[in-house]
């Protein structure tokens, strides 16, 4: 076994990369894959919340770093899917009490336990993303469509073409296409344009998800949510399905032209 690498970022805080971990956790652990999601927000942390593991937390990523208990001590296992695993930030420390060499050697450790490690990195390009880009196979940049968090998203995208990290995928997160229509919101072609990246996927606005976020259980496990299937069509897209885009519109026009933009028909 050897897992691969995934690292989810965006620069700008508030866009839904949390949200986006742990759904894709769910939906690779649906799949029969084991995955580790790792946060990688140390002393704020947050993905516990969101997976509904927050009253299991014994050990943090920091206690394994600073050799206070094994690697498997400190994975929580999410009992609605086998699985499924979170090792929790610690959220009394700050992003000083881990190092990129340390997400390295936890990365190297990680690999032979799992198929999948997904590491939800924090807002800003400091301490807290360099340490969770460095063990990354690949990274994932999600952003909103809006001018503000596409620019943060640019300015990552740079970073992490300096940094060797290759080229990332695009997340293009709470798509609402009635606001696109009516020019209010950046188009996804308009994303596409500007960071010139490959899209791996679109997910909607949907209410559900912060309900689902609030009870501790990711949209992803909602099998009506559209959020949540645009979420198991990512996961199918990381493990090399090729999915088609969601029809979110009655006629169809936008998602035609994003996938004629991506190569899928």
């Amino acid at each position: 076994m050897s897992a691969k690498i995934v690292t989810i970022t965006s620069g700008k805080g508030g866009v839904g990369k949390t949200t986006a971990i742990a759904s894709l956790g769910i939906a690779l652990a649906s799949r029969g894959q084991k995955v580790v999601c790792v946060d990688g927000d140390i002393g704020l942390r947050n993905l516990d919340v969101i997976m509904g593991l927050e009253n299991r937390i014994v050990y943090d990523i920091v206690d394994i770093v600073e050799g206070r208990c094994r690697l498997r001590q400190a994975m929580i296992r999410d009992k609605r899917l086998p699985g499924l695993f979170l090792i929790p930030a610690a959220q009394t420390r700050d992003k000083m009490a881990v190092s990129p060499s340390d997400m390295m050697r936890l990365g190297d450790d990680l690999r032979e336990e799992v198929d999948w490690v997904l590491i939800d990195s924090p807002a800003g390009i400091e301490r807290g993303f360099k340490n969770a880009i460095a063990p990354a196979d690949r990274v994932l940049v999600l952003t909103n469509p809006e001018i503000s968090a596409v620019r943060d998203a640019d300015r990552v995208i740079g970073i992490l073409e300096a940094e060797e990290k290759g080229s990332p995928s695009l997340i293009l997160n709470r798509v609402n296409h009635e606001m696109v229509k009516k020019q209010e919101m950046l188009s996804p072609e308009d994303v596409l344009d500007l960071l010139a990246i490959d899209l791996i996927g679109i997910v909607p606005e949907d209410k559900s998800v912060l309900i689902a976020a609030n009870q501790g259980a990711p949209i992803a496990l909602d099998k009506e949510s559209r959020a949540g299937q645009a979420f198991r069509n990512i996961a199918a897209r990381m493990m090399g399905d090729d999915v088609p885009y969601m029809d979110l519109e009655e006629q169809g026009g936008l998602w035609k032209r994003i996938s004629k933009l991506t190569g899928r028909n």
